[in-house]
């Protein structure tokens, strides 16, 4: 029988708090990456390849046979959020918090990490990565643009994300589209500064701002990413000239989110919101900018069967949920390159949402996410007997 015994249990939990004292944000995760390396040695794989992409730390694992190559990943990086907790392992660093449980995924794969470290698989390889950048949707781009990730291409890629509102060790997995489309639309206008006396002796930004906020967010269509042609457009920040009595403005900025269900749909969405700055702005100059750039995800029928079997051999009830999401998620790059699926795990129906300052990952799902990915692993490159702990 292979698991995660309670010794293992306690001491993921107490590392999972201590990534969750010290979180980093995409891009800037080094000390992160240092603690998950540094964790990774005492588990004996074959290589550990760092500074992937960036702040990225994969471990491999070989089989003695021929097999398939099956990587499993999470995600290193935190959110530019204040905690608001009385935890006592509460962020140390302020304005920083993680709030959307990457320390609870990165101490799962660490579980896995263990396990592999004292049952080497039969055949093949697995491939356990901690993917920095994922929340501004660069990471798995960058990690993928890396000359080292052609050493470890997978054949096979499977991910995991807790998902508060759903009940506690629940999972939602379904084939076909997974996570929306998305990115970001920085919009800026520039005309010309006056006096607040005289404002008809500059070029105020105001009534073209005042317009589009609303007919931006009028391209939404739908009611959920699972009806066709599903698209939304969030405003979320503006901003008009200084903060000052005197002046009439002569620019404006307007942060929007654009999201679809697939990719294939998002340039007309691009097309439709474009037009209507140009129409808007009329003599104002323009120049709208795109940030944040997330592809759809998309689950690979065989790679979903796959998981499914690993639930249900893991004894984790699960359906199809509410899939597809609206949020996004970066891993679905990945399906360039190997057979792709990922799996909501239930973190509990009354707690707080993801990106809340309160929100806080649930310890219990530790040994339940680790045991899923061992199934899975199992099944595919033989490490033994998967039961639940």
């Amino acid at each position: 029988m292979i698991q995660l015994g309670n010794r293992d249990i306690v001491e993921l939990t107490e590392f999972r708090r201590e990534l969750h004292r010290f979180p980093e944000v995409s891009g800037q995760e080094a000390g992160t990456a240092l603690r998950i390396a540094s964790a990774l040695h005492a588990t004996e794989p074959e290589r550990i390849l760092t500074g992937l992409g960036g702040h990225g730390v994969a471990a491999v694992f070989e089989g003695r046979e021929e097999g398939p190559a099956v990587l499993i990943r999470c995600e290193l990086d935190a959110l530019p959020i204040e905690e608001l907790s009385r935890a006592p392992y509460r962020s140390a660093t302020p304005g920083t918090g993680h709030l959307c449980g990457h320390d609870g995924h990165m101490a799962i794969l660490m579980g896995v990490a263990r396990t592999l470290g004292r049952h080497r698989p039969a055949r093949g390889r697995a491939i356990l990565l901690f993917q920095p950048a994922e929340e501004d949707g660069s990471g798995a781009a960058q990690v993928m643009a890396d000359e080292a990730f052609a050493e470890i291409t997978p054949d096979y890629a499977f991910a995991l994300h807790n998902m508060p509102g759903m009940p506690l060790g629940r999972a939602a997995l379904a084939a076909g589209p997974m996570n929306c489309a998305s990115r970001g639309a920085l919009i800026q206008l520039t005309g010309r500064t006056a006096h607040a006396s005289m404002p008809e002796t500059g070029l105020s930004p105001m009534a073209a701002l005042a317009q589009l906020m609303p007919a931006l967010t009028a391209l939404g269509q739908g009611a959920g990413p699972a009806e066709e042609g599903f698209r939304l457009v969030t405003v979320t920040h503006a901003r008009l000239g200084e903060a000052a009595f005197g002046i009439a403005p002569g620019e404006a900025e307007l942060w929007a989110t654009l999201r679809t269900t697939r990719d294939a749909d998002m340039a007309a969405l691009v097309g439709a919101a474009e037009a209507l700055v140009n129409e808007a702005a009329g003599p104002l100059a323009t120049e709208i900018s795109y940030h944040d750039v997330f592809r759809h995800c998309e689950n690979d029928p065989e790679a979903t069967a796959i998981l499914g079997r690993a639930l249900d051999t893991a004894g984790v009830p699960w359906d199809a949920g509410s899939l597809p999401m609206r949020a996004s998620e970066d891993f679905g790059r990945f399906a360039d390159v190997a057979k792709s699926a990922m799996f909501l795990l239930g973190a509990g129906e009354k707690v707080p949402a993801l990106h809340n300052p309160d929100y806080d990952f649930p310890d219990a799902l530790i040994a339940t996410g680790a045991r899923v990915f061992l199934s899975a692993l199992d099944e595919m490159l033989g490490i033994g007997e998967i039961r639940p702990v």
